[in-house]
C-alpha cells in the first residue's frame, strides 16, 4: 500500500527557512516522480516542484526558483523540500504526491496535480510576522 507522510511544516517569519520532508512507504522511489504541491485557502492546488526518484531530474515552478531546493534520499525513501527566503505568499498547506513514471526530461506538465494518484495528508506552512 502506497503511503506518503509529510512533516516539517510550521510558522516562520518572512525571510526564514523551513525544510519539509515526505516519507514514502509501500514502494521505492525508483520508478516514481515525487511532487510537492501547495494549496492556499480558497485557491486551487498548485505544483511547486518535483524530483525523479530514478535519476534525480528536478523542476520548480517559477515563483520558487532560487529559493526552494528539492532533494531525495532513496535509501530512506524520503524527499525533502528546503525552503529559503520564505514569503507570506508561500503560506499554504503543502502536500507531497507520487506518480509512477520514469522521467526522461523535465517540464512544467509534471506539475499538474491530476497526474498524481497517491497523496499525503499535508502539512501547514505559515509565513507571517
Amino acid at each position: 500500500q502506497v503511503q506518503l507522510v509529510e512533516s516539517g511544516g510550521g510558522l516562520v517569519q518572512p525571510g526564514g527557512s523551513l525544510t519539509l520532508s515526505c516519507t514514502a512507504s509501500g514502494f521505492t522511489l525508483d520508478g516514481y516522480v515525487i511532487g510537492w504541491f501547495r494549496q492556499a485557502p480558497g485557491k486551487e492546488r498548485d505544483g511547486v516542484s518535483y524530483i525523479s526518484g530514478s535519476n534525480g531530474i528536478t523542476y520548480y515552478t517559477d515563483s520558487v526558483k532560487g529559493r526552494f531546493t528539492i532533494s531525495r534520499d532513496n535509501a530512506k525513501s524520503a524527499v525533502h523540500l528546503q525552503m529559503n527566503n520564505l514569503k507570506p505568499e508561500d503560506t499554504a498547506v503543502y502536500y507531497c504526491a507520487a506518480m509512477r513514471l520514469v522521467l526522461v526530461r523535465s517540464g512544467p506538465m509534471y506539475l499538474n496535480p491530476k497526474l498524481y494518484r497517491s497523496w499525503g495528508q499535508g502539512t501547514q506552512v505559515t509565513v507571517s510576522l
